[in-house]
């Protein structure tokens, strides 16, 4: 794979998932816009990729992974490199209420819906990014909680593997 390691596509990582394209990393983030010691709730741990970026831009991130065998080898290998988000197993599409609420979510699975949870998850103001559609394309919603409303901006389409989960695409 190294004769691909700068091409701006999607590369499989096993167990039926896939790696975002740097295009998409980098569009999420900066929508989010990430400041040093916010609490960040990632959707779909995958590779680690994600909360690597995140971690480096200073963030406190708990992640979570549906998945359990890319939940254990991420969980090992993500350390090696000296990142060290908070690791969770478990149904992302639920968000994680224990150490809600989040200053930011980011969801890094395509979803049906934008689940009620993750939005409820949010402090007051905080910031959702999540893409939304069917199995084929999504398109990229950001959601802003502030003084008690909520707003919803749509932006370009993309073409994520599913969140899975009870709010997600069963499995």
């Amino acid at each position: 794979m190294l004769s691909h390691a700068y091409e701006d596509k999607a590369f499989p990582i096993g167990e039926g998932q896939t790696i975002s394209q740097p295009y998409t990393v980098a569009f999420q983030t900066e929508k989010l816009q990430v400041k040093p010691g916010e609490r960040i709730l990632e959707v779909g741990t995958g590779s680690g990729y994600q909360a690597a970026i995140l971690l480096e831009l200073g963030a406190i991130v708990y992640t979570i992974e549906y998945n359990k065998k890319l939940f254990e080898r991420t969980r090992e290998f993500l350390p090696t490199m000296g990142y060290r988000p908070y690791f969770l197993l478990g149904d992302g599409s639920k968000g994680y209420a224990p150490k809600a609420p989040y200053d930011k979510i980011i969801v890094t699975a395509g979803a049906p819906v934008i689940p009620d949870a993750l939005v409820a998850q949010l402090k007051d103001p905080g910031k959702l990014i999540v893409p939304v559609g069917n199995l084929e394309k999504q398109c990229m919603y950001l959601i802003t909680k502030n003084n008690g409303s909520v707003t919803k901006e749509e932006f370009d389409q993309f073409a994520f593997v599913p969140l899975l989960g009870e709010k997600g695409w069963k499995k």
